[in-house]
């Protein structure tokens, strides 16, 4: 009955539009014939204002209004159209500057106590680079966990990771190598070396390519769209594969946005937040339009709404003790009252010390947020979040998710670029604060006796 009578209303009120229009139309118009409507209707339109100002190419202000239009246009179509690609690096972002940027970071890393850290390279699979970023044939230099690394993909399509560095003369095989077949050839003097184990297969001068002629080729792969390395200090093999999600395998979710920041910090300390319920009130209560910068995220202006977390984290165990489960509902409140449409729950899976599955159910559709953290140096971290999401999901929808993740983590990095690790942390007794222990001793399983240690603290840290 209720959809009868909002239909009802509905057709009444159209009745009396028309209505109105007819008492409005005169009889000379209603006779002039249907060819000369369209013409009456131009000469009407040609000469109002609007249009004769638009037209006058004579005027400099009408060039400045079309520029207008087309950058409103542009930024339309980028997000409706086009997958976010947001990129903060060291400095743009997570410190109180008052001043030069660069001067406040450098003053930061410079002064802040590091505190008594853990091995800062913990054993398991890392992530390096998305895939499709590696081209049939392209070499990429990457640094990570210490290691100068060629990763290139063979001509079969295999992508392999290998030492960065000639043994010959020390040429790097990265800068200005070629991929030859299943090998990358060292721009310098010619010599290849095999992806799947560095032993060089050709010197284009000698007939005779000695047994020791090899470089270092590490254990890799390449699943739900990124190409891993196997670290661990002791030397040991891969004690553990990386889980498949099988809505990217079979192309259910499809890659739609990612974002990437470098961060200050120690690693564990990020994925220490998935353990950490009590920081979700505090650092992520306030609705997303009121920024990031902790100082100013508490404003009045934006207190008609908020975000309301729950959550809770448990570890695996054996035989994947190497993973830990955080369960996340997400809920927007605006002046009192649930948006159901931004509701969302989250199976945050944490597989290792790098790398974080969040598989996600909401309204606007289903996915996954593939969260990589890699060090690239002992105290600065690579952080790359990537959405994938159903296959007909509009852009604009990924977008909008992927913005709102962003702007949460770099909340939080206003915390680790500017934080002391504690290692005895003076907790109280509480299920909070208990969860966060609980997380610490589930972490250091991914350190052993060899694990390099931050030896001391540069002098200068300037970048």
């Amino acid at each position: 009955m209720g959809e009868l009578h909002k239909w009802s209303s509905l057709g009444v009120i159209i009745c009396l539009l028309i209505l109105a229009v007819s008492a409005t139309v005169s009889q000379k118009v209603l006779n002039v014939p249907l060819y000369e409507t369209g013409r009456w209707w131009w000469v009407s339109l040609r000469d109002h204002p609007v249009l004769t100002v638009l037209t006058d190419f004579s005027s400099v202000y009408i060039y400045a209004v079309y520029l207008v239009i087309v950058y409103v246009l542009y930024k339309l179509y980028r997000i409706f159209f086009v997958p976010l690609n947001r990129i903060r690096y060291l400095g743009d972002i997570g410190y109180a500057s008052e001043g030069n940027i660069k001067d406040t970071v450098n003053r930061v890393r410079k002064q802040r106590i590091v505190g008594d850290i853990p091995p800062v390279y913990p054993n398991g699979w890392f992530g390096l680079i998305e895939g499709f970023k590696l081209q049939t044939g392209n070499v990429l230099n990457i640094t990570a966990l210490g290691l100068n690394l060629a990763v290139f993909r063979a001509e079969d399509g295999k992508a392999h990771v290998v030492d960065t560095y000639c043994p010959h003369m020390g040429a790097n095989l990265a800068v200005g190598g070629r991929v030859v077949g299943d090998c990358i050839e060292c721009p310098f003097h010619g010599w290849q070396f095999r992806g799947s184990d560095g032993k060089c297969t050709k010197i284009p001068y000698s007939e005779k390519v000695p047994d020791v002629a090899k470089i270092k080729s590490y254990t890799s792969t390449e699943v739900n769209g990124w190409i891993y390395l196997w670290y661990h200090a002791e030397g040991s093999e891969p004690t553990w594969q990386i889980p498949v999600i099988p809505e990217i395998q079979s192309g259910d979710w499809v890659y739609n946005g990612r974002t990437e920041h470098y961060i200050n910090c120690h690693i564990e300390e990020v994925p220490e937040n998935g353990a950490d319920v009590q920081h979700l009130k505090c650092v992520h209560t306030p609705l997303m339009t009121s920024g990031i910068d902790l100082r100013y995220m508490w404003s009045k202006l934006w207190s008609f709404g908020s975000h309301s977390w729950t959550a809770s984290w448990e570890p695996h165990p054996a035989p994947e003790e190497h993973i830990g489960t955080m369960t996340l509902t997400h809920c927007l409140y605006l002046f009192g009252k649930e948006m159901n449409l931004i509701d969302m729950t989250v199976k945050a899976r944490q597989i290792g010390p790098g790398i974080v599955y969040l598989t996600f159910q909401s309204p606007l559709g289903n996915g996954a947020f593939l969260h990589h953290i890699t060090p690239s140096e002992p105290l600065l971290q690579k952080l790359v979040h990537n959405i994938y999401i159903q296959r007909y999901s509009p852009t604009v929808v990924a977008n909008f998710l992927m913005l709102g993740e962003a702007i949460q983590v770099e909340r939080d990095i206003m915390i680790w670029n500017n934080k002391r690790y504690e290692r005895k942390p003076m907790f109280v007794k509480s299920k909070e604060d208990s969860l966060v222990a609980k997380h610490r001793r589930w972490y250091s399983q991914f350190y052993s006796e060899n694990s390099p240690r931050l030896k001391f603290q540069k002098d200068t840290m300037e970048w």
